[in-house]
């Protein structure tokens, strides 16, 4: 009896717990799992005043959580961390040691230290608050020079651009015909024989928006008296925009077509003699009827072609309602509608080159109040256009935008358009600008004014340039993982339309943890020559990596985490354009873990396609204009006016 109640007396804890021990079980299991949860699930949290920026104070995220997780767990904004201003992206001293790539980015950072300085001191204000003493802005009505000082300069400066009926009048002399030694123009010629070539261009452009980027040429007007490609004189007329053109207007003799559209009434192209149309092929087809019905024979007048080499013209360019009207020697030669979103106070510029020799300029009627978009900021500071505040939900999409510091009128297209979607005004998806900055200390004042009021603008705290582009995009991917801890980040452009629950139900499709979509590039190689070469130096294969074309790309989020860490460790390798250093990068990835490639011809690269997913090369209007059509007809249609 003893024996057994002892062995009674040992098992009794065990079977029978009282109350006092499950307490404390169930309160030190809690105590883990809390634990637990601070030290893995990364924090999300939201601006007070509605401005977020990068920043370090914030732990790198966890791998990417399984998709029942992230729909489960509701983030909690935490409070307490300060907020830094500008993205915390640095480069320290061994980056002057690498690549010419580097050292640019380098000085690159330094000026832009300085200029952010300058800006958050309050040393620079704004141009539009500056007066002369009369109290009017410092833009003249008028502006002439000599040819003498123009050949000085190469461009006569507009300093507050165009605007309605302002005229530009050019006296010069083409020169004589010379030798021609491009290939690209001596390779139309058979023999021996050299090809002569007399041709001028004049173009009316716009202020240089990233350092190394060409400036935009809102109207780039070419006579060829000989030369061209034809055998005959022509005036090619075209536009350049963020380095891209668009199509020319080629008038080559012939008068528009009839029911082709005009611009303020007036006809394209005008005519003038060809030597080989004997005085109109029309004349030619209706004369023997005209003999027949005894109709009086009706006086033509020819034109002829209006440069002639060695001769004395004068040309004006007017701005009208539609567009640009060029008339020489008192006739209309031709018109040239207005294109890209371009308004008339960005040709702030006209430059003349090649075969021809400047008499004097005379510009007048123009504007006196300075081209600033602060007037124009100040109608579209309305409540509706701020970012909506971020919810306490989890972000499946970040899509960072690149923008450029004076490119205000893209921005508020965006904020008007596609940035409006349910998604974003949710805060499922939450787009945000990401911004250099600017050569011109007065548009940094008014980016950092436009930052604080829509707070949607991430600031990158270097000069803006051209070949740089590629850290911008690194700081895309810092900002999706480690502030929007999102499960997916898209890189785009500021004339990029995006359609955004296609891409994201699409990226939804897929199984994979590691993803990488767009429209693919394959095989493509290096040029070697010409305006976009790239040396041995800068890319020695003979092939890109796959990659997907700039305006719009989405990755993974390991695929960004994994960018932003070897950029911090210094391991990574930078690359002048930025959508093959990305294709790059997760060849990189994609060597230890694999990787889904996903190639969609919807992410259109050129211009818009029905059904995209991205439209690229979009201006202003045409935005505000697939947006209604979304709106209102619920389908992807694309809007074609320029």
């Amino acid at each position: 009896m003893k024996r057994g109640s002892s062995t009674s007396s040992k098992v009794e804890p065990f079977v029978l717990p009282n109350r006092l021990t499950l307490l404390q079980i169930f309160m030190v299991v809690m105590l883990l799992y809390l634990l637990f949860m601070s030290f893995e699930i990364p924090l999300a949290f939201r601006a007070e005043n509605g401005v977020v920026f990068l920043t370090d104070a914030l732990p790198m995220p966890m791998p990417l959580m399984l998709e029942e997780s992230r729909n489960s767990v509701k983030i909690r904004a935490p409070t307490g961390l300060k907020l830094e201003k500008v993205s915390t992206l640095r480069f320290n001293e061994s980056f002057t040691e690498g690549s010419e790539l580097h050292k640019v980015a380098r000085h690159a950072w330094v000026a832009g230290e300085k200029l952010w300085g300058e800006v958050e001191s309050g040393k620079v204000k704004s141009f539009a608050k500056i007066k002369v003493k009369n109290g009017s802005d410092s833009c003249p009505n008028s502006v002439s020079v000599a040819g003498t000082e123009f050949r000085d300069k190469g461009v006569l400066v507009l300093p507050c651009g165009l605007t309605l009926w302002s005229h530009v009048t050019v006296v010069g002399t083409p020169r004589w015909a010379h030798a021609e030694s491009d290939p690209k123009i001596a390779v139309v010629r058979d023999g021996g024989e050299a090809v002569m070539v007399s041709q001028f261009m004049m173009e009316l452009q716009g202020l240089k928006a990233v350092d190394k980027e060409e400036p935009p040429r809102i109207l780039h007007f070419n006579p060829r008296l000989r030369g061209d490609w034809s055998g005959k004189p022509v005036i090619e007329q075209n536009t350049c925009y963020r380095m891209q053109w668009g199509s020319a207007i080629r008038c080559d003799g012939w008068k528009s077509r009839a029911d082709e559209e005009t611009v303020d009434g007036h006809v394209k192209c005008e005519k003038w003699i060809r030597d080989d149309n004997n005085h109109s092929e029309e004349w030619k087809a209706t004369w023997w009827l005209n003999r027949l019905i005894g109709r009086k024979k009706k006086m033509m007048v020819d034109w002829p072609y209006p440069f002639a080499e060695g001769k004395l013209f004068v040309l004006t360019i007017s701005a009208g309602l539609e567009g640009y009207h060029v008339s020489v020697d008192g006739r209309h030669v031709t018109s040239f509608p207005y294109r890209t979103g371009f308004a008339l106070e960005d040709a702030t510029g006209l430059s003349i080159n090649g075969d021809v020799d400047v008499h004097s300029i005379f510009a007048a009627s123009l504007p006196t109040s300075h081209p600033s978009f602060a007037p124009q900021m100040h109608l579209e500071l309305l409540p509706q256009w701020k970012a909506p505040p971020l919810q306490n939900v989890n972000v499946e999409l970040f899509i960072g935008i690149l923008s450029a510091g004076n490119h205000f009128a893209e921005r508020m297209a965006v904020r008007k358009s596609w940035m409006q979607h349910k998604l974003i005004q949710s805060s499922r998806v939450v787009a945000r600008f990401f911004v250099a900055l600017h050569a011109r200390k007065d548009i940094n004042v008014d980016i950092k004014k436009e930052a604080e009021y829509f707070g949607d603008i991430i600031i990158v705290p270097y000069m803006d340039h051209y070949d740089l582009v590629v850290l911008k995009t690194i700081a895309i991917c810092e900002y999706g993982i480690r502030t929007m801890t999102s499960k997916y980040i898209m890189k785009c452009d500021d004339d990029t339309f995006v359609r955004v629950d296609s891409i994201l139900n699409e990226a939804r499709q897929v199984r994979s943890r590691s993803l990488y979509m767009g429209n693919m590039n394959y095989h493509h190689r290096p040029l070697r020559h010409g305006k976009w070469a790239v040396t041995y130096e800068e890319w020695v294969e003979e092939e890109y990596p796959i990659y997907a074309n700039g305006p719009g790309y989405i990755v993974s989020a390991d695929i960004a985490q994994f960018i932003v860490s070897e950029f911090e460790k210094r391991k990574l390798k930078l690359f002048k354009m930025e959508d093959v250093s990305m294709g790059m990068w997760v060849e990189h990835f994609n060597s230890t873990r694999p990787v889904e490639y996903m190639h969609n011809l919807k992410f259109c690269q050129f211009g818009c396609i029905e059904e995209y997913y991205t439209a690229h090369y979009q201006s202003p209007r045409q935005m505000t204009c697939m947006w209604e059509k979304l709106q209102h007809q619920g389908k992807s249609l694309c809007c074609n006016m320029r």
